[in-house]
């Protein structure tokens, strides 16, 4: 039996603050949720946004200070967090289909801002979104939407997309996996001995002599190139690390088809052009870059062994256009996931996103 420090979805991280919950209903026929964190009227409502196999877990941690905490303690009293169909929380990430990235741009994030503007009406919205997130809501956005954002933060990766050769490598190699298993998980190690899923984490496990934690393993297999790959164990607590499994989990193989596309153009594309679905959608996120406006702060650690120096690049390309809309905070010492979950965050990284967002509070 598996001992649990903290119970998963807890929100007892949050402090002094009500906390309600708000399902909404997708285009395409979902079911997703908002959770308000709220301690009093403010004009600068802001909505955090996890990715892919995360969840809104990642800013209501108890172990530290947490993002939302931070965030209703320096002015910003009403944070909502939501949980898009990429979620842990949900089945929607392991159900065999062919799921994209698009879906999530179109269906999740205008559903999900238009419940979240019923309850605070025209009051300025400011998006904080990693990974996923960060990309499908720069999807949305440059994809014309979504509108009306004050000011946008974008965790680690947005519409450039590059990661380094071994990464590329291993996203190559997914149609042959999805021919073993249909999902990639975190927790494989508890699968039945000498299945396929338990096979594949004991081999992640050989080449992983960094910790004897699986999960932190695996999650270094399934998204990034390093050992480990997501972060730097001195980054984390030592209970958020033996806890990585709770924080993210499974995902099915056919977003990697789509990540895998993205990898191929160093881009955000669209999975297919000719789904018509889709049709409202560019082909292309970036064709329309010039025309866009929103404030947005590329946020990334210097040592992102996951998308490396995507958001550099991508500041540098949506600079050339607008360059008083668009900022850069390159974070010393720090990974993919650690700015969000790392024990100094709250010292290191997240006074950088309020301060961008007190000066776009305007």
């Amino acid at each position: 039996m598996e001992r649990r420090i903290i119970p998963r979805h807890t929100v007892e991280g949050v402090r002094d603050a009500r906390i309600s919950t708000h399902p909404f209903g997708t285009e395409d026929g979902l079911t997703l949720h908002l959770t308000r964190f709220h301690r009093g009227a403010c004009d600068d409502v802001v909505l955090l946004v996890h990715g892919l196999t995360a969840s809104s877990d990642l800013f209501i941690m108890p172990e530290h200070e947490n993002l939302t905490n931070f965030l209703l303690d320096h002015g910003f009293t009403d944070v909502w967090a939501v949980d898009l169909r990429m979620s842990n929380r949900y089945p929607f990430n392991t159900e065999a289909g062919d799921s994209t990235l698009d879906d999530v741009a179109h269906y999740d994030h205008p559903a999900a801002l238009a419940e979240l503007r019923r309850h605070v009406g025209d009051r300025r919205v400011h998006v904080i979104a990693h990974c996923m997130g960060s990309t499908t809501f720069s999807m949305s956005l440059f994809g014309g939407v979504v509108d009306g954002i004050a000011s946008f933060v974008a965790q680690s990766v947005s519409l450039i997309v590059r990661v380094p050769t071994w990464s590329r490598w291993k996203t190559a190699t997914v149609p042959l996996l999805a021919r073993v298993v249909p999902e990639v998980g975190p927790r494989m190690a508890h699968a039945p001995r000498f299945s396929p899923a338990w096979t594949i984490s004991r081999l992640v496990s050989l080449a992983h002599p960094e910790c004897d934690n699986s999960a932190c393993h695996m999650v270094s297999f399934m998204w990034g190139a390093g050992w480990p790959a997501l972060y730097s164990h001195d980054r984390l607590s030592p209970v958020t690390h033996d806890r990585i499994g709770d924080l993210l989990g499974p995902s099915g193989l056919h977003y990697y088809h789509h990540i895998s596309d993205m990898i191929r153009a160093g881009r955000a594309v669209k999975r297919d052009p000719a789904d018509p679905r889709h049709a409202a959608l560019p082909d292309d996120y970036l064709a329309d870059a010039a025309q866009q406006r929103t404030p947005i702060l590329f946020l990334t650690g210097d040592r992102n062994r996951v998308f490396g120096d995507a958001n550099v690049v991508c500041h540098r390309e949506l600079s050339r256009h607008a360059p008083a809309s668009y900022e850069l905070a390159v974070l010393p010492g720090y990974g993919y996931v650690d700015p969000i979950i790392g024990k100094d965050a709250h010292l290191d990284v997240f006074p950088v996103i309020v301060d961008f967002l007190k000066r776009r509070a305007v």
